[in-house]
């Protein structure tokens, strides 16, 4: 049995002279009354993967783990119109900072596989899942969600245990990082594990997603196994494209946080979640994040930038409405409930406004092979740093233009910190989802219960809301 059983005890609006979802053309039986969700919208139902972990601010409690995660990014299905894919991201974590081993994360549930669950939203204004579909390497065995080796992802986070022991090859021996010891025994890392973040849905049943380690883009039959990949390491012999090589820079923890594909499914589109490390963390508090574009057929690689609202926003999903324009979330990371001025928003950008990176040389513009395009010597992001965007307007690069689509604060008092998912319904009408990490958190390096306020619990939560502004 499944616990959390959807609740509906909010008002549901049926909208006759507004958006109607219909399935395939002509087929009148598949017609389904979009019901608008009240502001409190509509809980997703969720597994309890653990409940044996004293939670730390409950010391007479134990923490419920939950499964759950559905909401690191949401997708439509590209024909049944009531229903949608969302993605969780590693699994259940927590920054870990007093490790005998270095900084790293805290992983209760390391064997836990990233996946894609299938929802169906039903006509009494249900969600269920109908379908898990759990990421596997190309030989068909599961991944996990723990880091990858340096090189190829891999940014040096220790995997722990929850009594703050490290995750080991072989759980049974001790450490040893000898290489040359009949001994070794290093912590367990998985060269096929993903943070993932992004996810598109394709008419042929196989899906891409992208991940903040690599960052990697991988495509995925529609049984999970993967069937190729992009990143920007042209030392991986598994890549079918790469990525520019500054993409590799991204900053920890944040990165190719969206991806879309255009209408034609012939070229992805990848959003950096903040300012990407190029060339290093000096650059980190900035406004300034990439988009990037991938044909699928030729490998051609373009770039644009977006300028965030506020420095170190996130910009957590991106959905095509056309071949340049698209929806994209910009965030901060804050409750409602404990601070006001909290910002989640949907905009509309067009990438025909933006600067392609690609294209610039000449005139003190030069393309470095390993941190991309350089302005008098310096990355765009340090160009940013040290003389604002009017450094870049005075080399020609402007970022895409973007339009407020939606302010969740505003249209329904979004209590959540992580909006990540977007389901663009139709062109005036979106579904949100949050991303409740598992109704997990940490603080100190120490798990209890993810709260919205003092007294209700975080949980994957679907939001469906009118685009007035568009």
């Amino acid at each position: 049995m499944r616990a959390g059983t959807v609740v509906c005890y909010l008002m549901l609006i049926a909208i006759l002279a507004g958006s109607v979802l219909e399935g395939a053309a002509g087929d009148t039986s598949k017609k389904y009354s979009l019901q608008l969700v009240g502001k409190e919208g509509v809980r997703l139902e969720y597994d309890v993967l653990r409940s044996d972990i004293l939670d730390a601010q409950n010391p007479d409690a134990t923490l419920e783990i939950r499964n759950g995660g559905y909401g690191s990014a949401m997708t439509a299905h590209p024909f049944e119109v009531n229903q949608f894919y969302a993605l969780t991201d590693r699994g259940p974590n927590a920054k870990f900072t007093k490790g005998n081993y270095g900084k790293g994360k805290v992983f209760p549930t390391p064997d836990y596989t990233p996946r894609i669950g299938l929802f169906e939203v039903r006509r009494d204004g249900r969600v269920s899942l109908i379908r898990e579909i759990l990421l596997r390497r190309p030989d068909g065995s599961r991944i996990t969600g723990l880091p990858n080796s340096s090189g190829i992802g891999g940014t040096g986070e220790t995997p722990y245990h929850c009594d703050g022991s490290p995750i080991l090859r072989d759980g049974s021996r001790p450490y040893n990082n000898d290489a040359m010891s009949p001994e070794y025994n290093p912590f367990r890392l998985d060269d096929y594990g993903l943070d993932t973040e992004g996810l598109v849905a394709l008419s042929d049943g196989t899906f891409w997603v992208s991940d903040e380690y690599g960052p990697h883009l991988v495509h995925f039959a529609d049984n999970g196994r993967e069937i190729e990949r992009i990143n920007p390491f042209n030392t991986d012999s598994r890549v079918a494209h790469t990525l520019p090589a500054e993409f590799a820079n991204r900053r920890p923890n944040r990165g190719m946080e969206g991806l879309a594909v255009t209408p034609d499914e012939k070229t992805l589109v990848g959003i950096m979640q903040s300012t990407m490390y190029n060339p290093s963390k000096r650059v980190k508090k900035l406004d300034v994040t990439r988009i990037v574009t991938i044909n699928l057929e030729s490998g051609q690689v373009r770039q644009y930038l977006y300028r965030q609202d506020k420095p170190q926003n996130a910009n957590s999903e991106i959905v095509a409405m056309s071949s340049t324009k698209f929806l994209v979330i910009e965030r901060d990371g804050k409750f409602l409930s404990k601070d006001s001025a909290a910002q989640k928003k949907v905009y509309q950008i067009d990438l025909a406004t933006g600067t392609d990176l690609e294209s610039l040389y000449g005139n003190g513009l030069t393309q470095d092979a390993k941190l991309g395009l350089m302005v008098q010597g310096k990355t765009v992001e340090e160009t940013v740093l040290e003389k604002g965007w009017n450094g870049l307007a005075d080399a020609g690069i402007v970022p895409v233009s973007k339009k407020l689509a939606v302010d969740m604060v505003q249209a329904v008092s979004y209590p959540h910190d992580k909006m990540e998912g977007l389901w663009l319904i139709d062109e005036k009408t979106l579904g949100v989802l949050n991303d409740d990490d598992f109704a997990v958190w940490s603080t100190g390096g120490k798990l209890h219960r993810k709260m919205l306020n003092s007294r209700e619990r975080d949980a994957n939560t679907l939001y469906v809301v009118r685009m007035d502004n568009l």
